[in-house]
């Protein structure tokens, strides 16, 4: 499936770009990250995603997404262009638990990570934040929108989480390029004010 912003005259990168960043997108399974890398890309999305099986139906929960009939073995990958010089490569990892050395070899290189969320099945993001903390990757979560699922105040939602306070928590719909555009945003607002607030080593230049 193309993405909506797929085109010939975006397949090539800018001459004047001269940074790149990786993102991750990760959450638990069937959360939305394919979806959400392709509403964003610019390029067709590389999708590694494979028909379930019916032995793969034994071993991922499928409560309330039952219509659910492909998985992603591997990962998803888009590209977002944010200025004639800086370019944002999305790495969508699978959220099944059998897949988490794949992701995590993933983090190497990434500034951070988008956690996507469902309110339904909150309880599913703990094993993929304490995954990133472990590893160091600064995060923010936004909680995708799902026809059906239950609306909950934004503080009841932190305090399920047990976020800490600086951590940014947004809604989204990941079929919505605006929506996304805004959860991305969110977390390289927080990725670079991270930076600017983290303490110089002797290293590396005032």
């Amino acid at each position: 499936m193309d993405s909506a912003l797929a085109s010939e005259g975006a397949v090539y990168l800018r001459q004047s770009v001269q940074t790149a960043a990786k993102l991750l997108v990760v959450g638990h399974f069937a959360v939305g990250k394919t979806t959400f890398v392709g509403s964003l890309s610019e390029i067709r999305p590389l999708r590694t995603e494979e028909t379930m099986t019916q032995a793969g139906a034994l071993v991922d929960d499928l409560a309330g997404i039952e219509g659910k009939s492909t998985t992603t073995v591997a990962m998803d990958f888009g590209r977002v262009t944010l200025s004639d010089s800086l370019v944002l490569y999305l790495f969508g990892a699978p959220g099944q638990q059998r897949f988490t050395r794949l992701w995590q070899d993933m983090t190497r290189g990434a500034l951070g990570a988008l956690v996507l969320a469902d309110t339904r099945r909150l309880e599913q993001s703990f094993e993929v934040m304490g995954l990133l903390e472990e590893h160091g990757l600064p995060y923010a979560v936004a909680v995708n929108h799902f026809d059906g699922a239950p609306a909950h105040p934004e503080e009841e939602i932190r305090e399920a989480l047990d976020l800490l306070p600086e951590t940014p928590l947004i809604t989204c719909d990941a079929r919505d390029r605006v929506s996304s555009t805004r959860a991305l945003i969110s977390l390289v607002e927080y990725l670079r004010d991270r930076q600017r607030t983290q303490p110089r080593t002797a290293q590396e230049p005032v």
